[in-house]
Order: structure tokens, then C-alpha cells, then sequence
């Protein structure tokens, strides 16, 4: 059984990805070397925005007309945020050749029909398989298995919260944090299979545990994780100002594998804005946070999330945006055009009132300010040495990150996958920098 996978979306659709994989190979499956040679093909789905649904749609159309024309053996799979933890009986109407739909993080009901409809005896022994392994771990696809060095491990599912414009607790439900020792469970057997630095995944992670009765908590995980052999780094994302406590910056502050990058979404710079999005916050509250990270640590590195023209937002709002982000110099800034979703408070209660020209005038505009901000501060790096974690090779040079996250290249003829170098930094832009090995 040959199968492929195609992933649209976020770090937790990447994780999906990665596990609804590990449970084909279970059942005997290997990778594709091309969607044309796939028995089995999947679409792990995002919503977030109209674009990546849009995505979805046209891919679904395209295989739809591949299966009823020339492959009508084929498997097709739906997955993700566009079937949803409650499905989505249109889209079973509208699409009647697909054969499974399965909701987020949820492999089950693919796993299901093919026991149904494959080899009895190879499923009798990948079902025996299974159950050797104990609760919470992971076997990579073999592609992976050896090769992969940062890995993402969801910590919290779905999210509770309901700001007005996100989807996600529609789409994946209520809050539910993984109990500790499952999420060790797989961080261990994620190194034991060549991992060196794990990413702890929730739409709102530092409420990790809030949910459960045995008093864990994020700050409290990291502890545990800090003690796995062959685990060099751990990051977290994303967090929310409400909720990032100075337990857990001190926490970061004090254990040495846990990387001092800290991601922190403002969304906007205006109260107005901030108020309609009913993000709980201000930006005096907002810029207070930013201090305090700081404090806790100095030579860290802060990443955010801003939305432009949000229904209401005037000229005014966002130019408290734009000076928010001049003031506080962060090192990352991920930009996204407002994208009204179906059936989100903002959809149904707040006329889209910024067109998409002079959204993405606003977008432009605050990307060409932030490569600015960091043309400068990166210089920093420069004539210094840098501890990074070679991840892979890209155009002929390897490539790895920071501690802080910064993307450094440099070129060597050694094999340093999976390892820690020390770069000198030579030069350094806005978006990555580069610089020689010393050993």
C-alpha cells in the first residue's frame, strides 16, 4: 500500500501529518514516491484563512475528477480543520468520492476503513505491532525515522478561549491537555529515533493543564522534559499574553535546554481593535509583558502575531499598530490579512469594513518596517559566535537555527545533520544569517 500526503496549514496540521503517516506505515503502508504511484492520498486541511480553504477546495475538485476518470480504486482521504470534530455533511454531498473524512489529529477512521477493506493478515500483524508500543510514543515514517532533527509534539488540543475571529474551537474543539507522561512517552521515544529538539504545540499552550485535576502545568512539563537524553532543545508555541505567568518565564529563564524564544501574538497595537477581537488585554498590558519576558531574559528573542485590517480597523487603529511594533523592536512578526470565517463572531456581528487593496497596503507597509528593525538588530550577531542546530541542507549549504531562532547558513563538507555548531557570524540580514563553522 502506497500512500501520499499533502499538508496545508500550521505547525499542529504538521504533527497530524506526521502521525497519520506513523499509523499507515503500521498497517504495512510506505510513502509514494509521487501522488501518481498513491493507492492512498490524503489532504490534511486548514481553515484559518479564506485562501487555504480555497486550497482545499480546488485540490478536492482536481482529485475528485483523477479518481472518476482514471483511478477509481483510489483511496481519497479528507483531514482536518475543514471536516472538523463535529464532520461536515456538505461536504460529503458536495464531494461524494471521497471515502474518508477524519477530524483533526485523528487518524482513526482512515485507519479503520483500510483494516476494513486491505489484507486481513497484514492488519492482523500491524494491529500486534501497535499494541508493543507503550502509551504516548511515536514511530516516525520511515522518511523520517533517523533523519528528522526538530519535531512538533501537540501538548493541548482545541482551544476555549473564542476570540472573535479564529475558528479553531469550532473546528477543533474545547481545550484538552495530554496528560505529562504520555507526551514524555513520545518525546523519549522521538529522540531514541534521532530527534534533538522538540517544539511543544496548543493554540493557547501555557494553558496546558488547566483542563486537567493533577495540577500539571507547562512550566511543569518543561521540567520533566529537560531530563530526556538526546533531547538538546525545547520550544514552545503559541502563548497568550493572558496567561504567560512568570513561573513559567522563569522557568524558561532557568533550565538550559529550554530555548529563549518566546512566541506571544498581540494581534493589533489598537484597544479598540484589541477589544473587538476580545483578546482580553491592552497595549499598555501588552508592552508590560514585552518588559517583563525581557527581564526574565535579556539576550532572549520575541516572536508576535498581527492582524491588519480587522472589520473596524481606521487608519488611526493601525497606526497604533505600526508604532506598537517601531517601539518594541521584536525579532519576529508573522503578518496576516483579516479573513472573515464562517461563523465566527467577527463573520456574523462585524461588517468587513477595510478592503483587500488597502489590507495588504497595511501588510506591506509593516513588513517593510519590521525587515528595518531587524536589518539593524541582527547586526548584533555579527563578528560573534552563534550555537546552532543543523537541521538539513538547502541549495548546497546547511542550515540550522539559533537558540533565539534565528536562521543561520553556512557551508561545510562535513556532516553536521542533527549536530551543534559554533558559527561565526560574517553577515547577517533581516530573515537569515550566515558565517563559518569553528570546531
Amino acid at each position: 500500500m502506497k500512500y501520499h500526503i499533502d499538508t496545508l496549514g500550521c505547525q499542529m496540521n504538521t504533527a497530524d501529518t506526521q502521525r497519520l503517516a506513523s499509523e499507515l506505515e503500521k498497517l504495512g503502508g510506505s510513502a509514494a514516491a509521487s501522488p501518481e504511484e498513491a493507492e492512498v492520498i490524503v489532504l490534511n486541511t486548514c481553515v484559518v484563512r479564506q485562501s487555504a480553504e480555497d486550497k482545499a477546495h480546488s485540490w478536492l475538485h482536481r482529485i475528485s475528477h483523477h479518481k472518476r476518470t482514471q483511478r477509481p480504486d483510489l483511496v481519497v482521504g479528507l483531514m482536518g480543520c475543514l471536516v472538523g470534530v463535529k464532520g461536515n455533511a456538505q461536504l460529503g454531498k458536495t464531494f461524494p468520492l471521497v471515502d474518508v473524512f477524519l477530524p483533526p489529529s485523528d487518524p482513526t477512521p482512515l485507519v479503520q476503513h483500510l483494516t476494513a477493506h486491505y489484507d486481513r493478515k497484514l492488519m492482523t500483524a500491524a494491529v500486534g505491532a501497535r499494541h508493543q508500543m507503550q502509551d504516548g510514543e511515536l514511530v516516525l515514517p520511515l522518511a523520517e525515522r533517523g533523519r528528522l532533527v526538530s519535531a512538533h509534539v501537540p501538548v493541548v488540543y482545541g482551544c476555549s478561549f473564542g476570540c472573535t475571529f479564529c475558528i479553531i474551537p469550532f473546528r477543533r474543539g474545547i481545550e484538552r491537555s495530554r496528560p505529562a507522561q504520555e507526551v514524555v512517552s513520545e518525546v523519549r521515544s522521538l529522540a531514541a529515533q534521532g530527534v534533538r529538539e522538540v517544539t511543544l504545540l496548543g493554540q493557547i499552550v501555557d494553558r496546558y493543564g488547566e483542563d486537567r485535576t493533577d495540577g500539571a502545568t507547562l512550566a511543569g512539563l518543561l521540567r520533566l522534559l529537560q531530563d530526556i537524553d538526546g533531547i538538546d532543545r525545547i520550544r514552545f508555541l503559541t502563548s497568550h499574553p493572558n496567561f504567560m505567568t512568570d513561573e513559567l518565564l522563569a522557568t524558561v529563564a532557568e533550565l538550559p535546554k529550554v530555548c529563549e524564544n518566546i512566541e506571544v501574538p498581540v494581534q493589533s497595537g489598537s484597544d479598540a481593535v484589541l477589544a473587538n477581537m476580545q483578546r482580553g488585554y491592552t497595549r499598555a498590558d501588552y508592552s508590560r509583558l514585552i518588559e517583563r519576558i525581557r527581564k526574565h531574559m535579556p539576550h532572549g528573542s520575541i516572536a508576535c502575531d498581527v492582524i491588519v485590517g480587522f472589520p473596524g480597523e481606521t487608519a488611526a487603529d493601525y497606526e497604533q499598530t505600526r508604532s506598537l511594533l517601531a517601539d518594541l523592536q521584536l525579532d519576529t512578526v508573522h503578518l496576516a490579512k483579516y479573513s472573515a470565517r464562517a461563523g465566527t463572531v467577527s463573520a456574523r456581528r462585524m461588517p468587513d469594513t477595510v478592503s483587500e487593496d488597502e489590507k495588504e497596503t497595511r501588510r506591506a507597509a509593516l513588513d517593510e518596517q519590521q525587515a528595518g528593525i531587524l536589518s539593524v538588530r541582527n547586526q548584533d550577531y555579527v563578528g560573534k559566535l552563534a550555537e546552532v542546530l543543523v537541521e538539513d541542507k538547502q541549495r548546497g549549504r546547511w542550515r540550522g537555527r539559533t537558540r533565539t531562532n534565528k536562521l543561520v547558513f553556512f557551508d561545510d563538507e562535513r556532516d553536521w545533520r542533527g549536530q551543534l555548531a559554533s558559527v561565526a557570524i560574517s553577515w547577517a540580514g533581516p530573515w537569515h544569517m550566515r558565517g563559518a563553522v569553528r570546531v
